[in-house]
């Protein structure tokens, strides 16, 4: 117990830092949204009805810093994150981040889970199996694809698999704008075709990190006393391999994979750009872009809150997993 105190107590100071962090750097960005206006506005609109337009919105740039930090903070906490003062001119930024979450969790959340899962049962048997065929042909293969950037694992296959093919995959957006969105079986299967190609990026980019790393934590977890012992006693192959050996070989891959999980809520920036998929990460590029501060803000204490809540998960899964951590505890 005294364990998960002092992690709530360290969740709760890095969550300060980080909101107070993400409320100066964004400011000490060059340029404001005013300037991002007139670029967008191309001097149309004189700057001071931009000002006035923008303070409707809630921007005051002109209020004590020590005020609008405070007003941030309450706003942050309370769900009151404004409106866009970016592309999305005045829409609500709940608004904005409900609708392209859904579309974040989906490609990229299970993408992350499905890369974890297979790369952690490939690790586990290539490491039980040293020197097989398995070991010797996967891990020089993914030590090369966890290499290969995302833009550019990306564009290759867009070139191969639509382009290449007269559109057989569809290589931008989430769905096929003509179809009406909802359960039909045509909508689902346009979402599922507009989702190949993003998704095999991810999975080639990052299945092969977990894939060495099971391996290796294996081969160092099969030569340590208990495993000799089971083996002593009879036990089966099997058990030996996944009651064993597995279940601690897997518990430094846990915190990677809390952060992974963290990371989900960010999206695959570079994925989404490439394929002008209306996600997370996209919203930000676009966010980052028009110097939409309510926008950045509310995003990166999103990504910050969705870190540390998977970090904390997995230190209480990892006292309930080791008893060497609950006996620290």
């Amino acid at each position: 117990m005294r364990f998960i105190l002092r992690r709530l107590g360290f969740f709760l100071l890095t969550l300060w830092a980080a909101l107070t962090l993400n409320f100066f750097i964004p400011r000490f960005m060059p340029g404001d949204p005013v300037d991002a206006l007139v670029v967008r506005t191309r001097g149309r609109v004189s700057r001071d009805a931009l000002e006035q337009m923008l303070t409707s919105f809630g921007f005051k740039p002109d209020q004590n810093v020590a005020v609008q930090y405070f007003d941030y903070l309450g706003h942050m906490f309370t769900g009151n994150w404004g409106r866009s003062i970016g592309q999305t001119l005045g829409e609500p930024v709940t608004k904005l981040i409900g609708g392209a979450l859904p579309w974040t969790l989906g490609l990229v959340g299970i993408t992350t889970v499905l890369a974890f899962v297979l790369g952690t049962l490939i690790g586990t048997v290539s490491g039980w199996r040293r020197g097989g065929a398995l070991d010797a042909v996967l891990p020089p293969i993914f030590v090369i694809t966890s290499a290969l950037p995302y833009f550019w694992v990306g564009l290759l296959l867009i070139l191969v698999f639509s382009q290449g093919t007269g559109g057989w995959l569809p290589a931008n957006f989430n769905y096929d704008t003509s179809i009406v969105p909802g359960f039909s079986p045509g909508f689902v299967g346009s979402v599922l075709s507009h989702a190949v190609l993003p998704a095999a990026t991810l999975l080639i980019t990052t299945i092969g990190g977990w894939i060495l790393t099971m391996r290796n934590n294996m081969i160092t977890t099969l030569a340590e006393d208990y495993v000799r012992m089971a083996r002593a006693k009879g036990l089966g192959s099997r058990r030996i391999m996944y009651g064993y050996a597995a279940r601690n070989a897997i518990l430094p891959n846990l915190a990677g994979f809390a952060m992974s999980l963290g990371f989900v809520i960010s999206g695959a920036i570079l994925i989404e750009y490439v394929f002008n998929y209306p996600g997370i990460g996209y919203l930000l590029y676009n966010a980052v872009q028009n110097v939409d501060y309510p926008l950045m803000q509310a995003l990166f204490m999103l990504f910050t809150v969705a870190v540390l809540v998977a970090l904390l998960a997995v230190d209480i899964a990892t006292v309930w997993l080791d008893p060497r951590a609950r006996a620290k505890g």
